[in-house]
């Protein structure tokens, strides 16, 4: 009973997915990190427990990976949607990389993984968020992701 105790639950170990995820895209992006070299570095990584410092837990690497594979393969279609719901003037390339990583990784939610609510993907990455900025840019995210959600087909709101 005791080893259960110690077992991240689903919902944490899926909300440190994201967080690695998001770091994932970004160390890709800034440092030109190949897939293959960045998804080796994150399955072996050891996770602390502080949300607040970057991490939060043991990671679903499964539920990692198929984000960060899913970002790279449908990345002109995420992007391409993301700028729908900028504001005028504002392109992906304007944001902060941070900020790219994550809303490149929630709209790859939104858009491709059915199995997740749209509110509670977009509620994940504006905590993502929080790990990274302050006030705005989770308020930013938040109508981003909102706005993309609601732009779909099928929206799961």
């Amino acid at each position: 009973m005791a080893e259960d105790l110690r077992k991240p639950r689903r919902p944490v170990a899926r909300s440190a997915a994201r967080l690695g995820a998001v770091q994932a895209l970004y160390q890709m992006d800034l440092a030109q990190t190949e897939l293959g070299e960045v998804l080796a570095q994150f399955s072996s990584r050891s996770a602390g427990e502080a949300f607040e410092d970057g991490q939060c837990g043991e990671a679903d690497f499964r539920f990692l990976k198929d984000i960060v594979e899913g970002v790279v393969r449908e990345q002109i279609t995420l992007d391409r949607k993301i700028e729908t719901c900028l504001a005028d003037g504002w392109t992906l390339p304007r944001l902060d990389s941070t900020l790219r990583a994550i809303l490149r990784a929630g709209a790859y939610e939104l858009m491709f993984r059915d199995d997740v609510p749209a509110k509670a993907s977009i509620s994940e990455y504006v905590d993502v968020t929080r790990a990274f900025f302050d006030v705005d840019e989770p308020k930013f995210v938040n109508g981003v992701l909102d706005a993309l959600a609601k732009s779909l087909t099928n929206p799961r709101l």
